[in-house]
């Protein structure tokens, strides 16, 4: 049991480091630094199609990351 769950995270891990290299900048300079994240919490989001699709991709293996690792760390 302990294998799978460790070849799982691994796998995730992989696809997470994909999903987020693959993303394109949000902001770029240290004015998107400063301003960038209230943009992005308050702002309206316009993400279609393979922006969107990384976006969400990386929220799931992020999530099903922690979930394995805990699994993990408790097997052990």
């Amino acid at each position: 049991m302990l294998t799978l769950v460790n070849t799982l995270l691994i796998i995730d891990c992989i696809v997470m480091i994909a999903f987020v290299v693959l993303q394109s900048g949000k902001s770029a300079g240290l004015s998107g630094a400063v301003s960038g994240g209230a943009e992005q919490l308050f702002g309206k989001q316009k993400a279609r199609g393979l922006d969107l699709f990384l976006h969400r991709g990386t929220i799931i293996t992020g999530i099903l990351f922690f979930g394995l690792a805990f699994i993990s760390g408790y097997l052990l």
